[in-house]
C-alpha cells in the first residue's frame, strides 16, 4: 500500500490521534464510512439509470441529463457525511442567502 511499512502507519496513526484526540476519532471514521456507503449507492443508482439512457440514444428528442448536476449532488451527499464539513455547508448556505438579500 503506497510502499509504506508498519513503522510509518504507526507514525501516521499516532499523529492522527494527536491531532484528533480520541473521542473525535470514532466520529471522523463512522463520518467517513457513511460516506463511502453513500457514494456507493449512488454509484448504483447511476449505473441503473444509465442503461435506460443507453436505450434513449435513439431518441434524439431527449435532451441527455447534466453530468455536473450528478457530480454536485454526489459531492454534496458525501461532505453532509464527515463530521464538521456538514456544519461548514450550513453556513456557507445562510452566508449566500445573506449575500443574495443585501445584494
Amino acid at each position: 500500500m503506497f510502499g509504506l511499512g508498519t513503522t510509518e502507519l504507526i507514525v501516521i496513526g499516532v499523529i492522527i490521534f494527536l491531532i484528533f484526540g480520541a473521542k473525535r476519532i470514532p466520529e471522523i471514521g463512522k463520518g467517513l464510512g457513511g460516506a463511502i456507503r453513500e457514494f456507493r449507492n449512488i454509484k448504483k443508482e447511476i449505473n441503473v439509470d444509465d442503461e435506460p439512457k443507453k436505450e434513449a440514444k435513439d431518441n434524439k428528442d431527449e435532451k441527455p441529463e447534466n453530468p455536473l448536476g450528478l457530480e454536485n449532488k454526489l459531492a454534496e451527499k458525501v461532505m453532509e457525511q464527515v463530521p464538521g464539513v456538514k456544519t461548514a455547508m450550513d453556513v456557507k448556505k445562510k452566508v449566500d442567502k445573506v449575500k443574495k438579500f443585501v445584494g
